[in-house]
C-alpha cells in the first residue's frame, strides 16, 4: 500500500513539475514570440486602445496615432503616405502589420519587455499607456529626391551612408496609401486590401528589399571585378579575350557585346576597359577563369544569400551554384539565375566606397520613450569585409572612369566626382528590360551610395544588356 502511495505521489510531483515548467516557458521565455505571432489579434486590438508610438523622420511623424471617436480610441494616420509607404507599411484592423509597423510593433504598441516598468507605472498611476516612437535614419531631402527621380517608373531606389550603413532613402514604386488600410471599418479596409493585392503592378511589394527579384545585369560586374582584383591574379591592365561573339561552352548559343560590336575594338580588352565599356564577353571569359567558387565567395561576402533584417526582413539576393561552364559564363555578367535587390547592390557600392568594409544596413536610428528620452540608440556595425583597402581604391578608380568616359557617363555631375556602374538585364521573351545604376559620391570622400532599378525599361537592345541568341 505504501509503495503504491509513493508511486502516485512521485507521479503527481512530476506532473506538477511538468506543468510548472511548461507555464514558465510560455509566460517567460515565449512571451515575445506570442506577442508577435500574427494569430494573436489581442495584441493588435490592444495597440488600438493605447496611443501607439509615432514613426519619425527628422523628428516629424510619417505615421502617428490620433484620438478616434469609436471603440478603438486611436486612429492610425500616415502623413506623406505615398512618399513613405514602402517604409512604414501599414497597420490594419485584424490583420498583420507590415513594414516598420510590423517589424517594430512591440515598441510602437508599448508591449516590449523593455517597456515593462512603463506598463506597470500606467497601471499604478492610472495614466493611459503609450508606445515608444521610432526615429528612422531616412533623410527627408534624399527620400524626396529619390521619389521624384523615379517618377512614374516601376522600380525602387535605395541610398546608404557608406561609413555607417544608415539607410538615407528607400523608395518603391508604385506605392500605396496606407490610410486606406488603417480605417476602422473592416469591410472598407478589406475592400482596399483586395484592390491592392489584385493590382498587377503589385504596389504592396517593397521592391527595394523584396518582391520578384531582378537579375542585376552588368552591375554584377562590380562583384566580378572585386573577385578578380582581390584574388591577386588580375590587375586593371590584365588582358582578357575580346572576340566579336562568344559561343557558350557545350552549346550553340552565342553571346555578344552591345550591338554585336567588339568592346574597345581589339582582340583583347583590359579588365579596366571591360568594366568601363561594360563588355559582356571579357567578363564571361573572366568568370571561366575565376571559377564558380571564387565568384560565389565574393558574392556571399557582399551579402548575396545572407539573411538580413533592417529590421524589416530582406529577401536574400542570390548567386546560383552547381553551374556548368555555359551557366557560369552567363552568370558572370549578371544574367542566368543571378538575382538581386536594390539594397544588395547599394551594399556592394557602399562596401567599395567604405575601403572594403560593408556596414550592416539599418533603418532605425533611435527608439524614443513617450517622454522623448532615448530608450535605445543604434550603433554602426560591420556586416562584412569582402575586399581590402587597396582593392577598394582600385575598383573605385575603375568606376570613376566608367562615369567620366564610359557606359555610365549619364551619371556625371558638375564639380563632383562620381563612381558608378550601369546595368541592363534581360528577362526573357517579350518582358521589358531591367535597368540598373549603382554607385557613390563624392568618389574621393563618399557620403552616399545608391542603387536604382527600373523594372519596366523599354527598347530592344540596351548598351550593356547580356543578349544571347542561337547561332544560325
Amino acid at each position: 500500500m505504501n509503495r503504491e502511495l509513493k508511486r502516485i505521489s512521485v507521479l503527481v510531483v512530476l506532473m506538477f513539475a511538468v506543468l510548472f515548467g511548461s507555464t514558465s516557458i510560455i509566460q517567460v521565455f515565449q512571451v515575445d514570440n506570442l506577442r508577435t505571432d500574427s494569430r494573436n489579434v489581442r495584441t493588435l486590438y490592444q495597440s488600438y486602445s493605447a496611443q501607439r508610438g509615432s514613426i519619425l523622420v527628422a523628428g516629424q511623424p510619417i505615421a502617428q496615432s490620433v484620438p478616434a471617436d469609436d471603440v478603438y480610441k486611436f486612429q492610425r494616420t500616415y502623413p506623406n503616405a505615398d512618399l513613405y509607404s514602402s517604409v512604414t507599411g501599414y497597420l490594419t484592423l485584424g490583420g498583420e502589420p507590415t513594414g516598420i509597423e510590423g517589424a517594430m510593433n512591440q515598441y510602437l504598441s508599448g508591449t516590449a519587455n523593455s517597456q515593462f516598468f512603463d506598463q506597470l507605472g500606467s497601471i499604478l498611476t492610472g495614466q493611459k499607456p503609450q508606445g515608444d516612437s521610432v526615429e528612422l535614419t531616412l533623410d527627408p531631402v534624399v527620400q524626396q529626391a529619390a521619389y521624384d527621380a523615379l517618377g512614374d517608373q516601376q522600380g525602387a531606389v535605395v541610398a546608404i551612408e557608406p561609413s555607417t550603413g544608415k539607410i538615407l532613402a528607400m523608395v518603391s514604386k508604385p506605392g500605396f496609401d496606407p490610410n486606406a488600410l488603417a480605417v476602422h471599418d473592416g469591410d472598407t479596409a478589406e475592400a482596399a486590401y483586395e484592390t491592392l493585392i489584385n493590382d498587377p503592378s503589385e504596389p504592396l511589394q517593397n521592391r527595394a528589399i523584396g518582391g520578384n527579384l531582378n537579375p542585376p545585369g552588368s552591375t554584377f560586374k562590380l562583384v566580378m571585378t572585386s573577385a578578380a582584383i582581390e584574388s591577386g591574379k588580375f590587375t586593371p591592365d590584365s588582358e582578357l579575350p575580346n572576340p566579336g561573339t562568344f559561343t557558350l561552352p557545350g552549346t550553340e548559343t552565342e553571346i555578344t557585346n552591345s550591338e554585336g560590336a567588339d568592346c574597345g575594338g581589339g582582340s583583347t580588352a583590359t579588365l579596366a576597359t571591360a568594366l568601363r565599356l561594360s563588355c559582356n564577353i571579357p567578363f564571361a571569359e573572366l568568370g571561366l577563369q575565376l571559377g564558380e567558387d571564387t565568384i560565389s565567395k565574393m558574392a556571399s561576402a557582399y551579402g548575396f544569400g545572407q539573411e538580413l533584417s533592417i529590421p524589416m526582413k530582406v529577401t536574400p539576393s542570390s548567386y546560383p551554384d552547381g553551374l556548368d561552364e555555359a551557366q557560369l559564363a552567363m552568370s558572370s555578367f549578371g544574367q542566368y539565375e543571378d538575382r538581386a535587390t536594390p539594397l544588395q547592390m547599394a551594399m556592394v557600392s557602399a562596401g567599395i566606397a567604405n575601403k572594403g568594409a560593408v556596414m550592416k544596413p539599418n533603418l532605425i536610428d533611435q527608439i524614443l520613450a513617450p517622454d522623448l528620452t532615448v530608450r535605445q540608440d543604434f550603433q554602426p556595425e560591420v556586416f562584412s569585409t569582402p575586399i581590402s583597402d587597396n582593392t577598394s581604391a582600385t575598383v573605385t578608380q575603375m568606376m570613376v572612369a566608367n562615369v567620366e568616359n564610359g557606359a555610365a557617363s549619364n551619371a556625371r555631375m558638375d564639380g563632383i566626382s562620381v563612381a558608378g556602374k550601369t546595368g541592363t538585364a534581360q528577362n526573357g521573351g517579350d518582358d521589358p528590360y531591367t535597368l540598373w545604376f549603382t554607385g557613390f559620391a563624392p568618389a574621393d570622400n563618399p557620403k552616399v551610395a545608391v542603387a536604382v532599378v527600373v523594372e519596366n525599361g523599354e527598347g530592344s537592345v540596351r548598351p550593356d544588356s547580356g543578349i544571347w541568341s542561337p547561332r544560325p
